[in-house]
């Protein structure tokens, strides 16, 4: 099967190929105000919004700029700094030269105290090392469990400062089935789906009004369950009672109009374009038409969610005249015994109506000739184009011969010199 394209869905763990990454050294990184595109006064939610929207555009695994990794980077050093209120309050009284470990300490003594390298917790001189976990600081974008750190969610417990945790609502698959022409010329559908979308009385949270969470009495808030085995070992589990989030909402807060999920099911109809060249079994993607996340069982009421994806299956019917490969179209045209041997011209249809084309005197079944141009629309290529319709002959041979027609026949062979033909008339030509 293949898909124009495609994210993974569900409440994930992001994951980043660690040599990908580029190091910058935190000394010499840019003006990270400016790298971020905020001003000095902005407040943290719109440093860390600002940030994954410029992490999403230049991820290398998505942006194949060839700057696009050094700019990552950039982007990562420059949020790694202006996150922590301690580092950010350095930068802005000192600059960059705050954070190079062989600068000499200003007129007051040493501003960080002796304390060395700030940053040193982040391994090497500058640069990101062993100890930083770059899949705590990737765990805000969508994406599937050690899958593309753009297709989902996050991870429940961990508390590491680069850490937000997002969910995000499953995807629908539907099916579409369209003519062949149709999928020559493209079309429109329209489609009915019936997806998850938050709440419209709670906003998701799943509480009714002037209620709260309550915290889970069996763990005691942690979500996990601790069980003691013999020889001193202990192992840990995911509560049963609240599902790991830590709380839960109590008997009778629940909204009513979702029953505490914090989403209701809603029809909608869409119209969904589909571009001309589409093949048998391609899926279109229609992003953040799917499944909103079920908000109202998160461990956080706050938590960020996004929409999945819509998937519309197409199937494309077969066409009585017309094959296809790829972006070419094959036709098979009958002929004449007569046209084949005399040469001449007959119609053939194509996408766009009938066009005559020229036969050549002696030609045999299986022989091809191509119209350039009048195939389907090509899906690939920054061009575009179409493909090409390629006709191959076959010669229509009579079963049948009228006694006239026999008799000419023979007359043919005989003058062709063609001894091993049947003949039955007892014509003879002329000496």
């Amino acid at each position: 099967m293949r898909q124009l394209h495609g994210r993974p869905n569900g409440l994930q763990r992001a994951h980043v190929d660690k040599d990908s990454l580029v190091n910058v050294s935190l000394a010499s990184v840019k003006d990270p105000y400016k790298v971020l595109g905020v001003g000095k006064s902005a407040s943290a939610s719109e440093i860390k919004k600002a940030y994954y929207g410029l992490a999403k555009k230049y991820h290398p695994d998505t942006n194949k700029d060839p700057t696009a990794k050094d700019q990552f980077a950039e982007i990562q050093t420059a949020y790694e700094l202006l996150s922590d209120p301690k580092k950010k309050e350095q930068y802005d009284q000192f600059g960059a030269a705050g954070f190079d470990p062989n600068a000499g300490p200003g007129p007051g003594g040493d501003p960080f105290g002796g304390a060395g390298n700030p940053f040193a917790g982040f391994g090497g001189q500058g640069g990101f090392g062993a100890n930083f976990n770059f899949e705590d600081l990737f765990s805000a974008f969508a994406g599937g469990q050690g899958g593309n750190p753009f297709g989902g969610g996050g991870r429940r417990g961990a508390r590491n400062p680069f850490q937000q945790e997002i969910l995000v609502g499953d995807n629908i698959e539907v099916q579409t089935n369209i003519s062949f022409m149709e999928a020559a010329k493209g079309t429109s559908k329209t489609i009915t789906i019936t997806p998850l979308v938050t709440c419209k009385t709670c906003t998701g949270s799943g509480l009714k009004a002037g209620t709260q969470r309550s915290q889970c009495k069996t763990c005691g808030g942690t979500g996990t369950r601790v069980h003691f085995l013999s020889g001193g070992f202990q192992m840990a589990s995911t509560c049963n009672t609240c599902g790991g989030t830590g709380a839960s909402i109590p008997k009778g807060s629940e909204c009513k109009s979702c029953h505490g999920d914090g989403v209701t099911r809603e029809r909608k109809t869409l119209t969904i374009d589909i571009p001309g060249g589409i093949e048998d079994g391609m899926r279109l993607r229609v992003d953040g038409e799917g499944d909103a996340p079920v908000t109202g069982k998160a461990a956080d009421p706050n938590i960020r969610g996004t929409r999945g994806d819509l998937f519309v299956f197409v199937r494309v019917a077969s066409d009585p005249k017309f094959s296809r490969s790829g972006s070419d179209i094959l036709y098979t045209a009958s002929i004449p015994l007569t046209t084949a041997l005399l040469g001449g011209e007959v119609s053939v249809p194509t996408l766009d109506g009938q066009v005559n084309v020229k036969v050549a005197t002696g030609t045999g079944t299986g022989e091809k000739m191509t119209l350039a141009g009048k195939g389907m629309k090509k899906l690939s290529g920054r061009r575009g184009g179409s493909g090409d319709l390629r006709v191959e002959f076959r010669v229509q041979m009579p079963k049948y011969l009228t006694a006239n027609q026999r008799m000419i026949a023979e007359m043919l062979a005989d003058e062709l010199g063609d001894k091993t033909a049947k003949r039955i008339m007892n014509i003879r030509t002329p000496e």
